[in-house]
């Protein structure tokens, strides 16, 4: 395990999409660093009228642009180079925050919701022309990203709207968003839609209060069926048609499959061959050690003279879940992060009545294969993009304070990444702390990426004597990332696209022609 040295950083510090840089926001500038060397290779000036805060921090789909936005406008820049500026302005309801903004299907699209669900707006930077949609159904900040979904290859729009009353599921093409199909879905009050990583479908599901209902359709907007619940639920869920309905919605990798979960103890399993149900993950109360399931128990050291040590011992004896401690009595249940791996293989969950407790699944068994036991909260889990059955875990609590647990099924329990260590004063500072896989392409070794409000570093799993670290063999010389050697270029008097001499070339708007058209479900008919 080898760690980088720390570099100077602030609450919004993002890597790369191809996880080749590091972008950090100051107060009047964006730095960036390249991972290997860790070397600063371009300062973006935010200028004056760019007063914050920062409302919005996000590299595009190419990793060649950035985004920012604040309470008066966005902004996109190049990140290597000040080939390309734009500024779009009064986005926003005045008084008033926003509740999305990003960057759309490509670099040459960026997306916001505006707040109360005004509009949904499309901002092209390389026509300077906007789209507007009104009455998108989900506004808030935590759950706007449900109410649209881009379709994989084609990038079709699928956005759900509400118009007097009633749910409508619209699909607009790609550049020009313009509407293709709408149809009011089979809902009372739906919660969001996706589209499924292959394109084939696109999901619909209602409000738990309506029941257990996912609504499935063709890529051009046929009905293809509904799921209404188990249809045969076992004796411990006689009364499972009578509970809240569904909680999450989460595709695997490959699109074969799409776990469902709602406020019961169990997540279904459903194959996307045929949209039926195939299995259940039910979360025991009491765990059995066997030959094929490992518990692993967190152990806390306190050492006098040395830092907090976390280790893990496999627990051999029958063992219940910690519950949740609420100051409330009003109790909590119910499975809202599910996550499957890059093989789709194996999937996460995690429980509200037990939120310390991480549980793996077999998906192909529908066998719990391992369960984590933590002292804390599990804050954030995520699984290598590259690498299978590779599952990174951060919790919260002041013991758990630049602390980061990677685990594997041939590793003896989650090994602890202590990036508290290697920074300046032993700690992590601030409440925003990040960890996030660093993805290279190249899947070995797995790289770790942990910020906090004033410094960010890197960890690699791999050993020294086997393979380099990702920043290779000389790292940053310093801890500061010094504002300057870039040179702040004109804005366009357009606002929204930049100067004609500096104007970038979007070949993505040229090369999906053929994507214009939806493709029919019944064109055998005619």
């Amino acid at each position: 395990m080898q760690f980088s040295n720390p570099a100077k950083s602030s609450v919004h510090s993002l890597p790369s999409p191809d996880g080749q840089y590091v972008a950090t926001v100051f107060a009047s500038v964006v730095n960036i660093r390249a991972v290997a060397g860790l070397s600063l290779v371009n300062v973006v000036k935010l200028g004056q009228d760019f007063a914050g805060p920062v409302l919005s921090f996000q590299w595009s789909p190419s990793s060649r642009l950035l985004l920012l936005a604040d309470a008066e406008r966005i902004r996109v820049v190049s990140a290597l180079d000040d080939s390309f500026s734009a500024t779009i302005r009064n986005h926003a309801t005045a008084g008033a925050k926003p509740a999305y903004i990003g960057f759309g299907a490509s670099d040459a699209e960026v997306c916001a919701i505006s707040s109360f669900g005004l509009k949904f707006c499309v901002f092209h930077l390389a026509s300077s022309k906007t789209t507007e949609i009104g009455s998108p159904k989900i506004f808030s900040p935590s759950s706007a990203s449900k109410c649209f979904s881009f379709r994989p290859e084609t990038r079709h729009l699928a956005l759900l709207t509400r118009f007097s009353g009633k749910d409508m599921v619209s699909i607009h093409s790609y550049p020009s968003r313009e509407l293709q199909r709408s149809w009011a879905p089979d809902t009372v009050d739906a919660q969001g839609l996706a589209w499924s990583p292959d394109g084939r479908w696109l999901v619909v599901w209602d409000s738990p209060a309506h029941g257990h209902k996912v609504l499935f359709y063709t890529s051009d907007g046929h009905m293809f069926k509904s799921w209404m619940g188990p249809a045969n639920p076992p004796p411990e869920d006689r009364d499972y048609a009578l509970g809240a309905g569904v909680r999450s919605v989460e595709f695997s990798a490959d699109a074969r499959c799409l776990a469902v979960g709602d406020f019961s103890r169990s997540v279904c399993l459903l194959n996307m061959a045929s949209v039926t149900e195939t299995m259940r993950l039910r979360h025991p109360k009491t765990l059995v050690p066997k030959d094929t399931l490992q518990v692993w128990q967190e152990q806390i050291a306190v050492s006098n003279a040395g830092p907090v040590i976390h280790t893990f011992l496999r627990t051999t004896q029958p063992i219940s879940p910690a519950p949740a401690l609420r100051d409330n009595s009003e109790p909590i249940s119910g499975c809202p992060w599910i996550s499957f791996d890059h093989s789709a293989t194996l999937v996460a969950t995690r429980q509200d009545d037990s939120p310390s407790t991480v549980w793996i699944w077999d998906v192909q068994a529908a066998e719990l294969r391992a369960v984590l036991l933590f002292h804390g909260n599990v804050a954030s889990l995520s699984w290598h993009p590259q690498i299978p059955e590779t599952l990174q875990i951060r919790c919260e609590g002041e013991q758990y304070n630049g602390l980061v647990f990677v685990w594997d099924p041939l590793s003896e329990g989650p090994r602890s990444l202590d990036f508290a260590q290697h920074l300046p004063g032993g700690k992590a500072g601030g409440s925003k702390l990040r960890a996030l896989w660093l993805d290279r392409g190249d899947p070995n070794p797995p790289t770790v990426f942990f910020s906090d409000a004033h410094h960010y570093m890197l960890a690699s799993l791999g050993d020294a004597d086997q393979s380099p670290p990702p920043w290779g063999d000389h790292t940053s010389s310093g801890l500061g990332l010094l504002a300057g050697g870039g040179r702040e270029r004109e804005e366009s008097p357009l606002d929204l696209v930049p100067a004609p001499e500096t104007r970038p070339e979007f070949p993505d708007l040229e090369e999906d022609g053929d994507y214009s058209e939806l493709e029919d479900t019944f064109v055998y008919k005619r």
